[in-house]
C-alpha cells in the first residue's frame, strides 16, 4: 500500500508540472499573439503616415511646380516688355534725333543758356546748388544724347529760369546740407529771398552764410543778441510769418560787409 502511495505521488507530480507548463505555455503564446497584433496596428499606423506624407509631398511638389511654371511665365512676359520698351525707346529716339536734326541752329543756344544760367547759380545765394545744377546738366546731357529734342530742351531750360527768378523772391524755411567746421551737415535754412541765409543746426548753432572770394562760407554766431534774432526770424517763419519788421545780425551779409 505505502509502495503503491510512492509510485503515485512522483506521476501526480509530473502531470502537475506538465499542466503548468502547459499553462505557461498557452500565456507566453497570448502574450506573442498580442504583441504580433500590436506590432501589425503599429506597421499599419505607420504605413498610413507614410502613405499620407508621400501625398502631401506629392500635393507640395505638384504647387511648387505650378509656382515655377508661373514665375516663369512672369519672367518671359516681362523680357518680352523690356525688349518691347526697348524697341519703342529706340523708335522715340530715331525720332528725336530726326526732329532735333531740323532744330540744330538752336541747340548751341540752348547750351550757352545753361552755361549762363549754372553761372548765375553758382554765384547767387548758396540755395540748393548742386541740386539745382544737376538738373541743368542733365538737361545738357539728355539734348546731347538725343534723349529730347531741342524744343522740349528748351523748354526746360526755360522753366529753370523761371524757377532761379522764383528763388530770388522766395522766403521761407527749408533743410539742406552746408559745410560747417569742415564737415557737411544737415540744416534748417531760412532764406530771405536773394538777400540773405540763416542756418540752424540739429546741434542749436546758429549762423548765416557769408560771400568770400572763395565763394561762400557758412559763419557761426556766437554773440548771444544775435542768436535771439535769428530765433526770432526761425519762429517767425515757423508760423508763417513772412512779412514784417524783423531785426537781423546783419543785413547784407552776401556782399561780405560783416
Amino acid at each position: 500500500m505505502f509502495l503503491n502511495q510512492t509510485k503515485v505521488l512522483p506521476s501526480l507530480l509530473l502531470s502537475l508540472s506538465i499542466v503548468s507548463s502547459s499553462l505557461s505555455a498557452a500565456s507566453d503564446h497570448d502574450e506573442l499573439v498580442n504583441s504580433i497584433v500590436k506590432l501589425r496596428g503599429d506597421v499599419e499606423g505607420l504605413y498610413t503616415q507614410i502613405k499620407e506624407n508621400k501625398q502631401r509631398y506629392s500635393d507640395e511638389m505638384k504647387s511648387l511646380s505650378m509656382q515655377i511654371t508661373d514665375t516663369e511665365a512672369q519672367i518671359n512676359r516681362k523680357e518680352t516688355s523690356i525688349k518691347l520698351a526697348k524697341g519703342k525707346l529706340q523708335e522715340i529716339r530715331t525720332k528725336i534725333k530726326e526732329t532735333s536734326s531740323t532744330n540744330t541752329e538752336i541747340k548751341p543756344l540752348i547750351t550757352e543758356a545753361i552755361t549762363l544760367l549754372e553761372g548765375s547759380i553758382k554765384e547767387g545765394i548758396p540755395f540748393m546748388v548742386d541740386h539745382r545744377i544737376a538738373e541743368l546738366h542733365k538737361i545738357k546731357s539728355d539734348l546731347d544724347e538725343n534723349l529730347i529734342t531741342a524744343e522740349k530742351a528748351l523748354a526746360l531750360v526755360w522753366a529753370s529760369y523761371d524757377d532761379a527768378i522764383r528763388v530770388t523772391k522766395e522766403i521761407g524755411l527749408f533743410k539742406q546740407e552746408i559745410t560747417l567746421k569742415g564737415k557737411n551737415t544737415l540744416a534748417k535754412i531760412a532764406k530771405i529771398g536773394s538777400v540773405a541765409l540763416f542756418f540752424s543746426t540739429p546741434t542749436d548753432e546758429l549762423g548765416y552764410a557769408i560771400k568770400t572770394d572763395n565763394g561762400y562760407e557758412y559763419k557761426l554766431v556766437t554773440d548771444p543778441k544775435d542768436k535771439e534774432k535769428i530765433v526770432a526770424l526761425f519762429d517767425a517763419l515757423q508760423k508763417q510769418i513772412r512779412t514784417g519788421f524783423f531785426e537781423l545780425p546783419n543785413a547784407f551779409i552776401l556782399q561780405g560787409s560783416n
